[in-house]
């Protein structure tokens, strides 16, 4: 799939949808205020990282896709940072920023414990991590075979193997939430996203939130 057509997605009505209920959950774990410095890690075209940016966060975006970044960097706006690099071996100081997400990004890179490990290290404050969640709705309609579309050769984990790659971190107050429970994107999904807890391990997109301890 080309960087254009991915993005595109997200201006569809259940693409918004999809996305709008993903930042929501990421940025309430995240507890970002204006004026943080975030790092979004495997941003890809950058939808995320664009939202970010709109809250006021200082925002940096890395992908190892150079293309995909230049579409990012098109569709701005101009303060976001757009870095080439991977996410195994973050080019930045320990503790570099107050804030770092990354969303279903982890599931294609090689080595996820070693990406945790490095998200770790460049967080100052809070950080959260978003997989794919095998025990979800999405996973049977997405994930089998090897996925399809966008999800194709992503790995989907259950929650209980997500917090090992945190084992012998500097970390605290892991949490566990989840969102996407119905992904059709119907006025059924619509509603039970807004009653279902978060902290419920059932939704397509998985969060492992923490702070560095």
């Amino acid at each position: 799939m080309d960087a254009a057509s991915y993005d595109a997605w997200y201006d569809t009505a259940r693409g918004r949808w999809i996305g709008m209920a993903e930042f929501r959950l990421l940025s309430r774990v995240l507890q970002s205020r204006p004026g943080d410095t975030l790092l979004d890690v495997g941003c890809g075209t950058g939808w995320f990282t664009r939202r970010f940016a709109e809250k006021g966060l200082l925002a940096t975006g890395l992908d190892p896709n150079p293309d995909w970044l230049a579409f990012a960097q098109i569709k701005g706006p101009p303060a976001i940072r757009w870095i080439v690099g991977d996410a195994r071996a973050l080019p930045f100081p320990d503790r570099s920023f107050d804030r770092v997400v990354s969303v279903a990004a982890l599931c294609f890179v090689d080595d996820e414990r070693q990406a945790v490990a490095e998200i770790v290290r460049v967080t100052r404050r809070r950080f959260a991590i978003g997989w794919l969640n095998r025990t979800s709705l999405l996973y049977r309609q997405k994930g089998r075979g090897g996925g399809s579309g966008a999800y194709r050769g992503a790995r989907w984990h259950h929650p209980r193997e997500l917090l090992d790659f945190f084992s012998g971190l500097r970390v605290r107050r892991l949490a566990v939430h989840s969102a996407i429970f119905l992904p059709s994107g119907n006025r059924m999904a619509r509603a039970m996203e807004w009653v279902l807890p978060h902290t419920l391990p059932w939704g397509g997109l998985m969060v492992i939130s923490g702070e560095v301890g």
